[in-house]
C-alpha cells in the first residue's frame, strides 16, 4: 500500500516552506501525498494559497474553515482552538501514516496538538530556531509534540537536542523555501512584471527599474502599536523616493491595524508611486525579491531567502530577534529616521554575497526521502 503523508497548510507562508518536498513526494509512486488546508490559506484577502496548491497538481483533501476574525490576541487563541477541533476530526477521517506541520504560527500549534493527541506520528519543519514574539514559544511547543524534526542547520539541531529530543530523529535538511530560488532564476522578468500588473493595485510598476519591497507584519506581543509602526515605516519609505511594492501583512493580532495604516497613507496621497499586492506565487515573488534594491520590514524572508540571494534587507523591530542571520541584514528600531538611513545604506551597498546558513536550495528531496523512512516509535521520552 502507498504511504499516506498528510501536510497541514494553514497560512500564506506555509506552502512555500514545504512546496518542493510535497512535489518530490508527489512524484514518488509509493506515496499518496495529501494537503489539509485551513486558516488563512483559504482566505482571498491573504491570497488564497489553497488555489496555488491545486494549481501545482497537489490533492487538497479537505478545506477547514478555522479562522476566527479579530484584530487582537484572543483571535489567535480561538483560531488555534478551532484548528485543533477541525483538524482532529479530519485527521481521524483521513488516517495518514504521518502528519507534517510547518514553522511557528499559532495554527501550526493547533495541527500539532491534533496529530499528537489523535496518535499520529508528527514531523515538524523549521524547528529549533529563535525569534521574537510568541512565535518562539509556539515553535518550541511544536518541537516537543513532534516525533521527527527537519531543521535548517546545525545550530537548530543542537537546540533541539538540548530540549531533550532524540538525536536520531533530528535531520539537517536546510529550508525548502530556498529551493524555489532555483525555479525563480529561470523566470523571465517580463513574466514577473505581468504578474505584478495583474495582481496588484496602485501605480503602474516596472521591475526593470529601481524599486524596493515592503513586507511588514505585526509584533504580536505589542500588537496595539501596529498602526503607528506601519506609519513610521511608510514615512521612511516615502522619504527615500524609490517606488515601493507593498505587500499586505500576515494574519496576526494587529494585522487589521497594519492594513489600515497602509490604506490611510494611500488615501492621504502619500506613496503615489507605490503598488500594493496581496500575494504572489512563490517563484514569482522570489524572482521579484532578487531584483529589488532593498527589502524593508520584518518578514523572515529577509533573513532566510534574502540571505541565499544576497538581497539587502532592513529588519525593523523585534519579530526576528535572535534568528541567525547573514551580513545582508541591518537591524533597526521603530524610528523613521533610523529606517530611512538604513534603507539608504543598503541601497548604496548593493547586493551581498550569497549565504548558505539556511541550506543549499535542495532541501525538498532530502525531506521527502526522510519522510519515506520508517523511524517512528510509539513512545516518546525525554532524552537526558
Amino acid at each position: 500500500m502507498k504511504k499516506k503523508v498528510l501536510v497541514c497548510i494553514t497560512a500564506r507562508p506555509s506552502y512555500s516552506r514545504i512546496r518542493t518536498a510535497i512535489l518530490a513526494l508527489n512524484d514518488n509512486p509509493e506515496v499518496e501525498v495529501l494537503v489539509l488546508a485551513s486558516g488563512s490559506a483559504l482566505l482571498d484577502r491573504y491570497g488564497r494559497v489553497v488555489d496555488l496548491i491545486r494549481k501545482d497538481g497537489i490533492e487538497v483533501v479537505e478545506e477547514l474553515h478555522t479562522f476566527v476574525e479579530g484584530n487582537d490576541l484572543i483571535g489567535m487563541a480561538l483560531t488555534t482552538a478551532s484548528t485543533i477541533e477541525a483538524t482532529s476530526r479530519a485527521i481521524v477521517r483521513i488516517s495518514p501514516d504521518i502528519v507534517v506541520t510547518i514553522a511557528d504560527r499559532y495554527e501550526t500549534l493547533g495541527t500539532a496538538v491534533a496529530a499528537s493527541y489523535c496518535g499520529f506520528p508528527l514531523a515538524h519543519i523549521q524547528g529549533g530556531e529563535i525569534t521574537g514574539n510568541i512565535d518562539e514559544r509556539v515553535r518550541h511547543a511544536v518541537t516537543k509534540l513532534s516525533d521527527i524534526h527537519l531543521v535548517a542547520n546545525s545550530d537548530c539541531k543542537e537546540r533541539i537536542i538540548r530540549m531533550g529530543e532524540d538525536e536520531s530523529n533530528i535531520f539537517i535538511t536546510g529550508c525548502p523555501s530556498l529551493d524555489i530560488v532555483h525555479e525563480s532564476n529561470e523566470l523571465d522578468i517580463e513574466d514577473v512584471n505581468e504578474a505584478v500588473s495583474l495582481s496588484g493595485v496602485g501605480a503602474e510598476f516596472d521591475i526593470n527599474k529601481k524599486f524596493i519591497v515592503v513586507m511588514q507584519h505585526p509584533e504580536t506581543d505589542s500588537y496595539d502599536k501596529s498602526y503607528d509602526r506601519m506609519i513610521k515605516t511608510l514615512e521612511a519609505v516615502d522619504a527615500i523616493g524609490i517606488p515601493p511594492l507593498i505587500f499586505w501583512p500576515n494574519v496576526d493580532a494587529g494585522s487589521d491595524a497594519t492594513s489600515k495604516a497602509i490604506r490611510v497613507m494611500r488615501e492621504r496621497g502619500v506613496l503615489k508611486n507605490a503598488r500594493y499586492i496581496k500575494n504572489l506565487e512563490s517563484k514569482l515573488f522570489l524572482k521579484l525579491l532578487s531584483l529589488c534594491h532593498c527589502l524593508v520590514g520584518n518578514s523572515s524572508v529577509g533573513i532566510r531567502e534574502s540571505s541565499f540571494m544576497g538581497v539587502p534587507t532592513v529588519n525593523i523591530g523585534r519579530r526576528q530577534d535572535g534568528r541567525q542571520s547573514s551580513d545582508n541584514v541591518m537591524y533597526v528600531g521603530w524610528d523613521s529616521n533610523q529606517i530611512k538611513n538604513a534603507i539608504d545604506h543598503q541601497i548604496q551597498n548593493g547586493k551581498y554575497e550569497i549565504s548558505n546558513i539556511y541550506g543549499d536550495g535542495f532541501s525538498g528531496k532530502k525531506i521527502a526521502d526522510i519522510l519515506m523512512q520508517d523511524h517512528f516509535s510509539e513512545s516518546k521520552r525525554f532524552v537526558d
